[in-house]
C-alpha cells in the first residue's frame, strides 16, 4: 500500500495496481514477477509466483496449446498421424512436471540435523547422476556430479539423498552448465554453512553431440569455496577421491 497527498494536502492510502485481466495464465504470472522486480530467466525458480496447483495446471494447458501450434507450424498432421496425436499435451506435461519442474515447484523439503559431534572431516558425495537441458536448444545435458563438504561446528548436516534431490531441483530447468554448478553451490552453502564446499560436474551436451559439430566431447567444470579454495591439500584429496 502506497501513500500520496490529496488535493487538500491530506495523506491518503493508494491501493496497489490490480492485476491486469488477461486470458493468458503465463501473462498473469509474468506480471507478478515483473511487479516484484525479480528476474525470470530460464534457470530461475518462479514457484512463489504461481498461486496454486490449479493455476499450474492451467499453465500446462496453455503450454499444450502453444506446443500444438509449433507442431502445426512444422507441417505435421497431428489429426491423422497416430504417432503425434496427443504429443503437444505430453510435451507440456513433461516440461512442467518433469524436465523443467525445478522452475515451477518449490524447493524439496530438506531435513537438517545439528552437527552435534562437531564433524570437521571431508565428506564426499557422488557420483550423482544429473539430467538437464541446454537453454540454447532445449536438448539434453546428461552427466555426473561430485560434491565435497568440509563441515564446520555451526554446519547443518543433511541426509545423503538430499544432495541428489537438491541437485535434481537445480538441474531440472533449462541450464548452462557453468551457471548450474554456481546455483547449486550457492544453495548448498546457504543451507549447510560449511567451512568448505567443492563441486565437480562432468556432462555430455547433446547440443554438441546431436547437432552442430556432432562431437562426443564432455564438459567438466568445478566450483571451490572456502577451505577448498585456500587449502591445496584438501582440494587435492577431494580430486583424488573423485577419480577412484
Amino acid at each position: 500500500m502506497e501513500t500520496a497527498l490529496s488535493t487538500t494536502n491530506r495523506i491518503v492510502q493508494v491501493p496497489p495496481p490490480a492485476e491486469a485481466p488477461t486470458s493468458s495464465v503465463s501473462a498473469r504470472i509474468r506480471r507478478r514477477i515483473q511487479v516484484s522486480g525479480r528476474r525470470y530467466h530460464a534457470n530461475d525458480n518462479i514457484a512463489e509466483f504461481i498461486e496454486n496447483e490449479r493455476e499450474l495446471r492451467a499453465l500446462e494447458d496453455e503450454v499444450s496449446e502453444r506446443m500444438q501450434d509449433v507442431l502445426e507450424s512444422l507441417v505435421i498432421d497431428t489429426q491423422s498421424d497416430h504417432n503425434t496425436q496427443g504429443t503437444a499435451r505430453r510435451v507440456a506435461r513433461m516440461f512442467i512436471n518433469e524436465v523443467f519442474k525445478g522452475r515451477y515447484q518449490a524447493m524439496p523439503p530438506v531435513t537438517e540435523f545439528p552437527n552435534v559431534e562437531r564433524i570437521n572431516e571431508l565428506m564426499m558425495i557422488g557420483p550423482v547422476t544429473i539430467r538437464s537441458a541446454c537453454s540454447h536448444h532445449l536438448v539434453p545435458i546428461m552427466g555426473k556430479l561430485w560434491i565435497g563438504v568440509l563441515p564446520s561446528e555451526r554446519s547443518n548436516l543433511i541426509g545423503l539423498s538430499k544432495y541428489a534431490r537438491l541437485a535434481d531441483w537445480v538441474m531440472s530447468r533449462p541450464q548452462i552448465q557453468e551457471e548450474a554448478v554456481m546455483q547449486l553451490a550457492d544453495l548448498l552453502e546457504s543451507r549447510l554453512e560449511p567451512d568448505g564446499l567443492a563441486i565437480v560436474l562432468e556432462a555430455d551436451h547433446f547440443c554438441m553431440q546431436w547437432r552442430g559439430v556432432k562431437d562426443e566431447s564432455q564438459m567438466t567444470n568445478s566450483v571451490m569455496r572456502g577451505a577448498f579454495l585456500h587449502n591445496p591439500e584438501l582440494r587435492r584429496e577431494f580430486l583424488q577421491l573423485l577419480r577412484r
